[in-house]
């Protein structure tokens, strides 16, 4: 191992990490895709599940990478490839670490497009734009704006233009370092906390008082009780079990990278027990009680029940709150659409400061670049990545980003890395650095947990992604292989989406030769965006490759 040398950079308080820990983790995941999730996913039938993969992934993915962050800021490393190849003797670790440097750059660069589009709605809820239009007005605005070609401000390329204002706010606020960050999850986490407490009470308060000829049935209860009444044949359906456990990598930020960039600057006797203990159940509380209580009551209050399970996605927040908001009058309905929208905005913001941390603790400790030099580095290969997410919304690049980058990325690294943790490093290893200057007793049950349970459930998250059968029907296609049938997978699978199966098979049966060049162009920029992914992480291992042979050279590599 190399000299133990005292980092120069540290967090200011221990509040200060735990709410920049708990800013990385609670973002736009806990407020527009738990929900959504959630209904799609049988409501009461999807929380039992959620909450196991909580406390056998959750849990002890947070004390894996607290630790192995903690770990490697012992030796100055502050970058997943280094905290990895730190932690074991083959050399190829510290190429599985490039993940996290990766999956961040990726992430945020569509990620920081969703920012912006906070950030306009709360302009325009300030501004009245929603006023006196209806519904279908207010989805079909959504659907414009992201028509890079159209404006909404006057504002030529105005989603180009906002995308830029935002990035450009990330990475200013990085360039101060782990100060500037820790300011901004002091302002931003109680911010949030307070606009999600206010629309929440709003929220559950509501009742039928939103009946309308329209939806005579809406009931604002009618949600909470979809979403909070147990159902216990869920414990059975594969498909429940694997969304739950991909919405716990969504939520918390595990399988990033980000988490052991934030714990290498910590202390060397520092508990980070009860701060990943602390980060992971503020997280939770957001999530399950904020974000639970405000699309889907506020929703099933004016447009019932049924409406929300048959419109539920991931943009029906933008497509549907101004409307809904507009119900409360005139000067109420501004002030919801900056809380909610502002909510969205802090939650997002104080997400996309951490992914920076991994690309600027590398540049720093490998090349000696300073804040100044890595956030603007970092901004530049997020602008290069992101740019066709905004330009080519339509055609599917946010959307593949999100898929590769942002879950499927997330499901290998955490899987190679408890490995790693529990089977390379070593359990009892591992234990003891959980457990070192801890405040806290961690029951003994999840050192087994650690290394048993969690590894197994991670591989069986990605077997059943790269095998997931046609309409997730697990017990047929069970049934058929025992029958010495056949296993039919769905166009959703891992095998499948690598060919574009589904895409081509769209592209074949497309009578309308507007649509057929359509799905071709979306072929086409779906490739450009797989080899933008792929360039992305060879380029990250290239310099990774860079780095280790100038360690080599000034004799400070990790191993002997």
């Amino acid at each position: 191992m190399e000299n133990k040398l005292a980092s120069k950079e540290a967090w200011g308080s221990r509040l200060g990490l735990i709410l920049a820990m708990a800013g990385n983790a609670v973002g736009l995941g806990n407020f527009l895709r738990f929900p959504v999730q959630a209904v799609q996913n049988g409501g009461g039938a999807f929380i039992i599940p959620y909450l196991i993969c909580f406390l056998l992934m959750g849990i002890p993915l947070l004390l894996i990478e607290w630790s192995s962050g903690r770990f490697g800021g012992k030796f100055n490393n502050h970058s997943t490839p280094y905290i990895m190849d730190g932690m074991g003797k083959a050399k190829v670790w510290k190429y599985v670490g490039v993940f996290g440097i990766f999956t961040n750059i990726a992430v945020v660069a569509y990620y920081t497009y969703i920012e912006s589009w906070s950030l306009v709605y709360v302009l325009h809820s300030i501004f009245g734009t929603f006023e006196s239009m209806s519904q279908s007005e207010v989805a079909l605005f959504f659907t414009e704006y992201v028509n890079v070609l159209t404006t909404s401000t006057g504002i030529p390329f105005e989603a180009v233009f906002f995308y830029v204002l935002v990035l450009a706010l990330n990475i200013i606020i990085l360039s101060k370092g782990l100060g500037g960050i820790e300011k901004a999850a002091k302002i931003g986490m109680p911010l949030l906390i307070l606009f999600g407490i206010i629309l929440a009470v709003r929220g559950l308060t509501l009742g039928e008082s939103g009946k309308s000829d329209l939806f005579p049935d809406a009931n604002a209860l009618d949600g909470l009780n979809f979403l909070w009444t147990p159902q216990f044949d869920s414990l059975a359906n594969p498909k429940v079990w694997l969304a739950a456990a991909g919405q716990i990598f969504f939520t918390l930020s595990v399988g990033m990278g980000t988490i052991q960039c934030y714990a290498a600057y910590i202390k060397e006797k520092e508990d980070i027990a009860l701060n990943a203990v602390s980060a992971g159940f503020l997280n939770e509380f957001v999530e399950v009680v904020l974000g639970s209580s405000i699309v889907i009551p506020i929703a099933a209050g004016y447009l019932g029940l049924d409406w929300v399970l048959e419109n539920a996605g991931f943009g029906m927040a933008f497509q549907t709150m101004p409307f809904l908001f507009q119900q409360w009058g005139e000067i109420t309905a501004a002030f919801a659409g900056v809380f909610w929208f502002g909510l969205l905005f802090f939650a997002g913001i104080t997400s996309s400061l951490a992914m920076g941390t991994p690309w600027m603790g590398f540049m720093k400790d490998e090349f000696g670049w300073g804040k100044t030099k890595g956030a603007w580095s970092f901004g530049a290969l997020a602008l290069i990545m992101g740019l066709p997410t905004v330009l080519l919304y339509q055609y599917g690049v946010f959307d593949e980003y999100d898929y590769w980058a942002g879950t499927v990325s997330l499901v290998v690294f955490a899987l190679l890395e408890a490995i790693l943790f529990s089977w390379v490093f070593g359990i009892d290893k591992g234990w003891k650095e959980i457990n070192e200057g801890s405040e806290i007793k961690i029951p003994q049950v999840y050192k087994f947990i650690i290394k048993y349970i969690t590894p197994l459930l991670l591989l069986l998250v990605f077997l059943s992604a790269l095998i997931t059968p046609f309409q997730n029907e697990w017990s047929e296609n069970i049934s058929s292989i025992l029958n010495g049938g056949n296993w039919v997978l769905d166009n959703s699978s891992l095998i499948k989406n690598i060919s574009n199966y589904g895409l081509k098979e769209q592209i074949q049966i497309a009578i309308n030769e507007s649509d057929k060049s359509y799905l071709e162009n979306k072929l086409f920029y779906i490739n450009m965006a797989r080899i933008f992914l792929i360039s992305l992480f060879l380029f990250i291992s290239f310099l990774v490759y860079l780095s280790y042979q100038k360690r080599k050279k000034e004799g400070k590599t990790n191993h002997e």
